[in-house]
């Protein structure tokens, strides 16, 4: 399997959009249209800009078959460590069984690596547990309970 990853442009949104509602969840949050909501492409540009994100594709001969989102976190922690953070982590489904998500997660580890991070880090909706028990297949260990505040834009 010919896989290869890069840092997103524009013109992935959408595919990107469609990836991460392939979900119960996702079909809940996102929003895919003919005409991309303006709030996706000015998060793209917000992301694309700062240089301690990275937002991942992986392609397959060409087609986007995942992705996900890194982000770099210098710290005061741990001596102050760096940290990496992954987020939404999408593999399309008719891709799914095919061992993309892992290779997808070894590049972000290498990427990782190359950013001088010691610690890397997710979250994972507790609804997932297939995706719980993937991550912890990697490696991962549940060792914080994560919480979270949604703000109303009023």
């Amino acid at each position: 399997m010919n896989l290869t990853h890069r840092k997103a442009t524009l013109v992935d949104v959408k595919n990107i959009v469609a990836l991460l509602r392939e979900d119960e969840l996702g079909q809940i949050r996102e929003q895919v249209q003919e005409k991309l909501d303006q709030r996706y492409i000015d998060a793209f540009h917000r992301i694309n800009s700062d240089a301690n994100q990275y937002l991942m594709v992986v392609e397959l001969n060409s087609d986007i078959v995942g992705t996900c989102h890194l982000t770099v976190l210098p710290s005061l922690t741990l001596m102050g460590s760096t940290r990496l953070q992954i987020e939404a982590v999408r593999v399309s489904e008719k891709y799914r069984g095919m061992k993309i998500g892992e290779w997808m997660m070894q590049a972000a580890f290498q990427y990782a690596i190359e950013q001088g991070a010691s610690i890397i880090q997710l979250t994972t909706n507790k609804k997932r547990i297939q995706a719980k028990k993937f991550y912890e297949k990697l490696g991962f260990e549940s060792t914080h309970e994560g919480m979270k505040l949604y703000l109303q834009n009023k």
